[in-house]
Order: C-alpha cells, then sequence, then structure tokens
C-alpha cells in the first residue's frame, strides 16, 4: 500500500525550477498531508474494527457460559404452557397466529430481522361433514361395527375447539370392501412372509397393521405393492403402552380410543408434492394433483379398542411366531376374512380426506456475524402440530424460544457471533417436512455457498432416561467436548456432567470409551439440508431407555393426549431435561456460530467411514459365489476410504501450523471444513429418489425413519437373492460401488492443502 503511494506521487522538480514549480510543490505537500491524515484514520479504525471482530483469548468462553448460564428451566416451561393452549394444524388461522406470535416475540429477544416466508402447499384434511371411518358389513351389507369418529377429549381441553379427528393425511378417498388381513408391522419382510413362506396373498384385499418399528409411509407403500385395496394403521398396547403404567390422565400410557394421526405418503425429500425440487410461490409450475400424491388407497388410523373388534373374529392360520402378536386379547390370526359366524362378514372402508392447496408460513429470524456474515448456522424446528403437541413438537420449539431469548440477551449487550445465526420456526413438517424443503428450495444457492450447520430442534424430549445425539460424524468430538461441560439432570449423577449419564446409560457399540451416536435417517427437518444440499446437521433430544423400553416412539404420539399436562406432570415436571436440551443445542450453535475455527473433525468422519465400509463388507460375506461370479469386489471402497483418512490426518496435522490472526488462512481452512460434508453429495441423487443425494448417509428404502451408510449399495444388496435378473442386480452393485468409492476419493481430495 505504501509503495504503491510513493510510486504514484509526483517526481521531484529539476534544478532552477519555476516558482509556479514551487506551488505545485506545496499542493502536493499540501495533498500528501491531507492523505496520510486519512489513511491513519483508516488504519486506526481497520485496527479498532479487528480488535472487534478477534476477540481476546478467553473472551469467546467466557460469552459462552454467559449464554448457557441465560438459559431457564422456568421460562421453558412457560413458554411450552403458552405453546399448547389450542391445535396449531398446518395450514389453518391458529397456526398463523402462533407464527405471528413468535415473530413478535423474537423482535421482542431482540433479533436483527424476523420474516414470515410464506408458501402455497397441497395439504390434506379430513371432511367434517362425511367423516371418515372403519365398518365390519354383513352379508346383506349392513353395519355391525363402526369405529370412533374421534377421541375423548382430556379432561381441561373439552371446550376447545377445532380438534382435528385422527386420519392419515394425503390417503386416497374411497369405499373399498373386502376380506381383512393382519400384516404384522407391514414391512417388507413381513409381506415377504406372508407371501413366500405362509401363502397368502393380500392382493384385493383390506391390510391391518400395526404402527412400529418403521415409518407409516412405508407400510402403506408395502400394501400398496401387495395389492391391497386399503389399509388401516392402529396402535397395539405392546407398542403404545409402557407396562404397570395407566392410561392418560391417570399415567401416560395411550387411552384404548387414542389414535396416531400422521403423513403416509412418501415424498423422499421433495417438499410440496406439486412443486418438487421448486419453491411453492406463486410464480412456479405446479404439477396435476393426481400425478403429484401417488398414493390410490384410502389409509385409516384407529385405536385399540376398535381394533380388538376388528381382530377378535379373524379367521385364517394363527401367527407363526410370537413377534407377530401384540398384547390384546386376540389370536391375531392372519386371515382373510373372518372366521365362524362372521364368516361371510367383511371390513368397508369410509374415506373422504380431501387435498386443497393451504398457505403455511415459517419465520425466520436472524442475528447477523460481525466477521462473517455471509456464514450461515441454522437452528430451526417446527411448530405445526396434529393437535396440542406438548411433546411433538412444542417441547422443542420452547427450547428454540429460550434459546432465541438467551443469543438475544448476549445481542443486547453488545455481543455478535462471528458468523451469521438464523432461527426457524418450520410449518407443515408433520405433512412431510414440507415447510423447511420449500424455504432451503428457496435459497438454495445461498446455502449451497454459505451454509455451515444445521441444528434441528423437534420434540425435546420422548423419554427422561438419558440424552439421544443423532449427527454428521464432523460434529461427534463438538458434542462429546460439549456435553463434558453441561451438567447432567440424571438422578445419582449430581455434581457429574452430561456426557459421563449419556456414557454410562448408553455406551456406543462402534467405538470404545464415548456415547452412543446415532446415524441420521429422516421423519425430520433436517433432511432436505443434509440429505440434499450436504449440510453438516445434527439433533439432540432426552430419550427412553431403548434396552427397556419396547413400546414405539412415546404411548401418546400424535394423539389428542399430547398436552403440556403430559410434559409437567409425568415426563419433566422440574423441566430440567428440557434446560439440559436446550444447553446442547444452543451450545451447538454457539460454538458453531462462533468459534474462530469451525470445530468439525475430519478424523471422525475417516473412523466413521471404516466402520459403515465393514458393514457393507459383512453384507457380502454370504454372497461369496455371487461375488466371484460377477466379478464384484470392494477393494475400490477400502482403497478410497483408507485414502480419505490419510487426508483427514495431514489436515488436522497441517491445522497446527495455521495462523489463526490471517483472515484469508482462517477463510480458507473454514471453507475445507464447511465443504467437506457437500463432498458426499451426488448430483444426481440416489436411484429412484433424486432429492436424497448424500451417497454416506440417507434414510432406508423400507423405513423413512432409519439412517443407514452407504445407501446406494445397501439398496442393492438387499433382498438381492430374489431378484430374477442376477446378472443385471449384481451389475447395480458393482455401479453403487464404483459411485461410493469415486465420492470418497473426491472427498478427501477436497482436505489437500490448496495450492
Amino acid at each position: 500500500m505504501w509503495t504503491a503511494l510513493r510510486t504514484g506521487s509526483e517526481p521531484p522538480d529539476p534544478a532552477g525550477a519555476s516558482s509556479g514549480g514551487s506551488r505545485r510543490r506545496l499542493w502536493v505537500l499540501a495533498g500528501g498531508a491531507a492523505l496520510g491524515v486519512f489513511l491513519l484514520g483508516f488504519l486506526f479504525g481497520w485496527l479498532a474494527n479487528s480488535a472487534h471482530q478477534w476477540p481476546a483469548p478467553g473472551s469467546t468462553e467466557k460469552m459462552k457460559k454467559s449464554f448457557m448460564a441465560e438459559m431457564k428451566a422456568e421460562n421453558i416451561k412457560q413458554f411450552l404452557r403458552n405453546f399448547t393452549r389450542h391445535p396449531h394444524l398446518a395450514g389453518t388461522l391458529e397456526n398463523l397466529q402462533l407464527a405471528e406470535h413468535i415473530q413478535a416475540q423474537w423482535e421482542e429477544f431482540g433479533l436483527d430481522s424476523v420474516q414470515l416466508a410464506p408458501y402455497e402447499v397441497l395439504l390434506s384434511y379430513p371432511n367434517e361433514t362425511n367423516p371418515n371411518y372403519i365398518s365390519i358389513v354383513d352379508e346383506k351389507g349392513q353395519e355391525i361395527f363402526n369405529t370412533s369418529l374421534f377421541e375423548e377429549p382430556p379432561p381441561g381441553y373439552e371446550d376447545i375447539g377445532d380438534i382435528v379427528p385422527p386420519y392419515n393425511s394425503f390417503s386416497a378417498q374411497g369405499t373399498p370392501e373386502g376380506d381383512l388381513v393382519y400384516v404384522n408391522y407391514g414391512s417388507i419382510e413381513d409381506f415377504h412372509r406372508l407371501e413366500r413362506e405362509l401363502g397368502i396373498n393380500c392382493s384385493g384385499k383390506i391390510v391391518i397393521a400395526r404402527y412400529g418399528k418403521i415409518f407409516r409411509g412405508n407400510k402403506v407403500k408395502n400394501a400398496e405393492l401387495a395389492g391391497a385395496k386399503g389399509v388401516i394403521l392402529y396402535s397395539d398396547p405392546a407398542d403404545s403402552c409402557a407396562p404397570g403404567v395407566e392410561p392418560y390422565p391417570i399415567g401416560w400410557n395411550l387411552p384404548r380410543g387414542g389414535a396416531q394421526r400422521g403423513n403416509v405418503m412418501l415424498l423422499n425429500g421433495a417438499g410440496d408434492p406439486l412443486t418438487p425440487g421448486y419453491p411453492a410461490k406463486e410464480y412456479i409450475y405446479r404439477n396435476d394433483d393426481m400425478e403429484a400424491v401417488p398414493l390410490k388407497i384410502p389409509v385409516h388410523p384407529i385405536g385399540y379398542r376398535d381394533a380388538e373388534q376388528l381382530l377378535k373374529e379373524m379367521g385364517g392360520p394363527a401367527p407363526p411366531d410370537d413377534s407377530w402378536k401384540g398384547n390384546l386379547p386376540v389370536p391375531y390370526n392372519l386371515g382373510p376374512g373372518f372366521r365362524g359366524n362372521s364368516s361371510k362378514s367383511k371390513v368397508k372402508m369410509h374415506i373422504h380426506s380431501f387435498k386443497k392447496l393451504a398457505r403455511i408460513y415459517n419465520v425466520i429470524g436472524t442475528i447477523r456475524g460481525a466477521v462473517e456474515p455471509d456464514r450461515y448456522v441454522i437452528l430451526g424446528g417446527h411448530r405445526d402440530s396434529w393437535v396440542f403437541g406438548g411433546i411433538d413438537p412444542q417441547s422443542g420449539a420452547a427450547v428454540v424460544h429460550e434459546i432465541v431469548r438467551s443469543f438475544g440477551k448476549l445481542k443486547q449487550q453488545g455481543w455478535r457471533p462471528r458468523r451469521t445465526v438464523m432461527f426457524a420456526s418450520w410449518d407443515a413438517e408433520e405433512f412431510g417436512l414440507i415447510g423447511s424443503t420449500e424455504w432451503a428450495e428457496e435459497h438454495v444457492k445461498i446455502l449451497q455457498e454459505r451454509g455451515v450447520a444445521y441444528i434441528n430442534a423437534d420434540s425435546s424430549i420422548e423419554g427422561n432416561y438419558t440424552l439421544r445425539v443423532d449427527c454428521t460424524p464432523l460434529m461427534f468430538s463438538l458434542v462429546y467436548n460439549l456435553t463434558k461441560e453441561i451438567p447432567s439432570p440424571d438422578k445419582g449423577f449430581e455434581g457429574k456432567s452430561l456426557y459421563e449419564s449419556w456414557y454410562e446409560k448408553n455406551p456406543s457399540t462402534e467405538h470404545q470409551g464415548v456415547p452412543r451416536i446415532n446415524k441420521l435417517g429422516s421423519g425430520n427437518d433436517f433432511e432436505v439440508f443434509f440429505q440434499r444440499l450436504g449440510i453438516a446437521s445434527g439433533r439432540a433430544r432426552y430419550t427412553k431407555n431403548w434396552k427397556v423400553d419396547k413400546y414405539s416412539s412415546y404411548p401418546v404420539y400424535h394423539s389428542v393426549y399430547d398436552t403440556y399436562e403430559l410434559v409437567e406432570r409425568f415426563y419433566d415436571p422440574t423441566f430440567k431435561n428440557h434446560l439440559a436440551v436446550a444447553q446442547v443445542r444452543g451450545g451447538l450453535v454457539f460454538e458453531l456460530a462462533d468459534s474462530v475455527i469451525i470445530p468439525f473433525d475430519c478424523r471422525d468422519y475417516a473412523m466413521a467411514l471404516n466402520s459403515y465400509v465393514q458393514v457393507i463388507f459383512n453384507l457380502t460375506l454370504k454372497y461369496q459365489a455371487e461375488l466371484t461370479t460377477y466379478n464384484v469386489s470392494l477393494d475400490s471402497l477400502f482403497s478410497a476410504v483408507e485414502n480419505f483418512s490419510e487426508a483427514a490426518r495431514d489436515f488436522h496435522g497441517r491445522q497446527q501450523q495455521l495462523d489463526i490472526n490471517n483472515p484469508t488462512a482462517v477463510r480458507s481452512w473454514n471453507d475445507q471444513l464447511m465443504f467437506l460434508e457437500r463432498a458426499f453429495i451426488d448430483p444426481l441423487g440416489l436411484p429412484g429418489m433424486p432429492f436424497y443425494r448424500h451417497i454416506i448417509f440417507a434414510p432406508s428404502s423400507h423405513n423413512k425413519y432409519a439412517g443407514i451408510s452407504f445407501p446406494g449399495i445397501y439398496d442393492a444388496l438387499f433382498d438381492i437373492a430374489n431378484v430374477g435378473d442376477q446378472h443385471k442386480a449384481w451389475e447395480e452393485v458393482k455401479r453403487q460401488i464404483s459411485i461410493a468409492a469415486f465420492t470418497v476419493e473426491a472427498a478427501a481430495e477436497t482436505l489437500k492443502e490448496t495450492a
């Protein structure tokens, strides 16, 4: 800078110059002095700004402690009470009013900006004047039994209106009638067993499946592929009740008339069914309704009181083993049809739900970063609920609210994060993650360039036993280090850390000496960020003891009984578990937004890849003859994983020499960390699932809730022995191995030293 100024200044006048030259020299001197004053001012300003941008040693840690201490359990409790007074179904006035309330409060908390982000999307509702139900009809077509039209409201909620009755969104309309077949959980393995081992054909039948084990949409897809013309879903006590616990409101089990609502369409990451891949704004082309929703059979949920009436007279063979039996006083015969005096009776479905365009609203709040405002750390959770949503989702929304308030408090004291922090209250999550997907589609270009991390904040609790974390391997070390700083809320662990209680109660089965961290599957709003865009993601909640508690999710999930009182009386009376979850979620956001170096560890990814490739290798052990016959080898994938491991070790070795006072060097280093997750994205997507693009992680094709590793290879190997064209099937395995090997090699290259 100074050299350039000297080079560009006036040359000295030759000896004997005129008085005009002297005047010119005076003007030059005066101009130079003025320029010098300006540059000195600029330098002082830059230094002052740099002092603000580069915090003094220990100041970030001090602010983090202040932030963590600011969060209060009592605030979370009050926010939850406020958020659960009324139902907040997506597309309704009540949910818009809650969005506006959250917007106003976030503004009061001091965020830089808070905006509503609306979209016009396809949703599905029951017909208020023509309700859905199931009946048993005799040989004359007379109804001799009808299922309940609604759930009995819990105490204190009798006068609340706008409670949507149990239904499955995006079910087809119809009144099919036929014999009933019991299909256990409705998994692909269950249908294979019925057809291949037991000789039971579901084509043209109505099937009844119990909730649990897998995503309800996968049950319906499996039934449709098997030729069924209708699906009844029910909550069996074996999967919806804890032993020795009374039904709500005396205890926290599902009452006999309680039923689980839920979406049954497999969107596979598409978001709004009418605008897959693009935001549902007014100028976007919309697909035809019939093409957009491929589900062609009716689906309806019932409680176990009604299910008992359908199952008790079932004929046909007995269940193949005890894994097909629930806890109802029925034989669990498979059918088809009824036995004895009921043998001529049929089951008839009456489903009149309809689809309509509805406006949904996300709430997006922002605190602008001081140093890297073009780098985004996002905390998001949904706001819409099937009814009151005491656990799902409002226990999460209340925690987000307290995290936003605490960040706002720091900002009011003059603090700003290094990177921009964004907060999101998503809409229409229950209908297939629609609100978050539409927003990500609208802002896809900047998110791909600027997204550092996404932390999901759905239900804060599903039990009260210990912490549960699902995240990218990049965050493993960050999560472990953070939880060592947070006090455990668990009884018997007073004075110990959350990490210690978590490790003792749920140690990892893959890696010694650390707590268990799960893979990210789907069924929540991180999906579009992680599976489509390749933005590092994670989530945390308090969970049950999975070794003992065999019921699915939590008993009153998606029912009218999921209330504030359920949480306050049974799950977390002191809200100390909510506070611990708030500190985990908030602490992750703080570290990701304010650390000079993004706290990702590529070596953890390398360790995970080594574990995942071994899982794939183990799957192939029973196909040794086929591997030889079709010339299939995993050598290229093992080699790629080894190369990635070496690149990760070298990368973190070079970090010791990084000059953290050099903004350019820090920016370059952080970009390599930020873009590593993107390196695992294949723009072509997985086979048949173009919006699932992560080559290392994806939801299982047979259970959307479960995360699997190397999904392309895993799905190609699934049930391969029963594929007709074996040569073609094994060629697909080879293709998927090559894609995975290339992707891992390419990711390793992104960690190499920049030129």
